[in-house]
């Protein structure tokens, strides 16, 4: 086998036109191999050994970025290039390279395929999204008994720290002390204290970013508890903190001209004698007392603490990301996380941004009909809606009375999982948003 061998990327009934011997061709031909996408076929040489591998990109080559990734997780440990019409360069390597992931720390590491980036491709800008997804697909594959909410402050703050920046944390009873009564709720069952994890980088002069993520570290739903089945993936739930740090790594990194904020509400949503219960009422940071109608929608309350932190010091934007609700799945399944914006021009700019580099999101309405159905009889608000129905909207409402009206905000109610695996997107813990959000921001706010 060649030191480096060749992908020979072809499109739909592209065969034909594709640099290719006759025989070749001819073989291609015979395995049924028309260019149709993610399809890979290996071309043997004169000796046959293989020589080379026929990928197809389907009927629209441009987005190869998606597709290349399948052909990462198909083959075996070697040094690749590609070759061919693959579109953008840098799009197709990091599309390869998205795709070649493997969360390795707990079974003998496999050795996978490499590739030697295409001469026109921007490294720098391939090296940050695809460290920046890895960060957020290593948290989110992390089981509970390794990423409690100790070690996820832990990596935090490390993190921080190769920044060059530090980190403020509010932990157990002071957070009672410094007024932030809804994250201590959520977490004081559990034998890991709740926290609140905060770090800011950037030039002061700068226009204020903060990014807020939900670090539910495992979720048994409280008293309210799951089904055994709903629990499973549990651990995933600071799959929004996890998307966020992904996010902070790629500005942080890039050097995009923002007064970077984060904020980390990090708790377990455990069961004790001191958990919190169905129809408590809660004081919030905001003001607002809150009626608690189910004890598993406590990411929104968390969340809705630190928001109102974030909006104190009046925020030119707030970003929250949270593995929120199932009815966002229920609505859009799992490949197409909802964005709820007060701003809608810029909320299309972020969508059109992920479509452009395959990261899909959707935007959806904070209808504000629905807000009556998160009435309470007597709090201010009750933070599940009655009847069931539109519940990924009323959670979305629900965050919105905890920041002003006038701040600029969006919400993602994000799944940060791969039950299948997808082009660029193996099994598993999974980015979802941050090449959206950092292509869009780049543009917003510059280098």
């Amino acid at each position: 086998m060649p030191t480096t061998l060749p992908i020979i990327c072809v499109a739909e009934n592209g065969v034909d036109a594709a640099d290719l011997s006759e025989a070749h061709k001819a073989w291609a031909k015979s395995n049924g191999f028309t260019g149709q996408s993610g399809k890979l076929l290996a071309l043997p040489d004169e000796t046959g050994q293989i020589g080379a591998q026929l990928f197809g990109l389907g009927a629209d080559a441009n987005r190869s970025a998606l597709v290349l990734g399948l052909a990462a997780s198909a083959l075996s440990a070697g040094t690749y290039r590609l070759e061919g019409e693959y579109g953008d360069p840098t799009l197709a390597a990091l599309g390869f390279r998205l795709g070649a992931y493997g969360f390795d720390r707990y079974a003998k590491a496999k050795e996978r395929p490499t590739l030697e980036l295409p001469k026109a491709a921007d490294a720098a800008e391939i090296e940050t999204l695809v460290t920046s997804a890895f960060i957020a697909r290593d948290l989110v594959n992390t089981p509970a008994n390794d990423l409690g909410p100790d070690a996820l402050e832990a990596w935090i703050v490390a993190f921080a720290e190769t920044h060059g920046v530090e980190t403020n944390v509010v932990r157990g009873d002071d957070l009672l002390a410094q007024n932030f009564p809804m994250i201590h709720a959520v977490g004081r069952a559990s034998d890991q204290a709740p926290r609140l994890v905060d770090f800011s980088w950037g030039d002061a002069a700068h226009p204020r970013l903060t990014l807020v993520g939900k670090g539910v570290t495992f979720d048994t739903g409280g008293l309210n508890i799951k089904p055994g089945n709903s629990m499973a993936l549990m651990k995933k739930d600071m799959g929004g903190a996890a998307n966020v740090l992904g996010l902070a790594n790629a500005i942080m990194t890039a050097g995009i001209k923002v007064r970077l904020r984060v904020l980390i509400p990090v708790v377990e949503n455990s069961i004790a004698g001191n958990a919190f219960r169905p129809g408590d009422v809660l004081p919030s940071r905001k003001g607002l007392t809150v009626e608690i109608g189910n004890t598993d929608a406590e990411g929104r309350l968390i969340l809705a603490d630190a928001l109102a932190l974030a909006d104190e010091e009046d925020p030119d934007l707030i970003i929250d990301m949270a593995t929120l609700t199932g009815a966002a799945r229920v609505a859009l399944g799992p490949d197409l996380p909802p964005v709820y914006a007060r701003d809608e021009a810029f909320a299309k700019t972020v969508v059109d941004h992920g479509m452009a580099i395959d990261d899909p999101l959707w935007p959806m309405p904070l209808w504000n009909g629905y807000d009556k159905l998160l009435t309470s009889k007597i709090a201010d608000v009750n933070h599940i809606s009655t009847g069931g129905l539109a519940g990924s909207i009323t959670a979305a409402l629900f965050l919105n009375r905890f920041v002003k009206p006038q701040t600029e905000w969006m919400h993602f109610d994000i799944f940060a999982w791969s039950p299948e695996p997808r082009p660029g997107r193996p099994f598993g813990g999974t980015d979802h948003g941050i090449r959206a959000l950092y292509s869009a921001l780049k543009d917003r706010y510059g280098q």
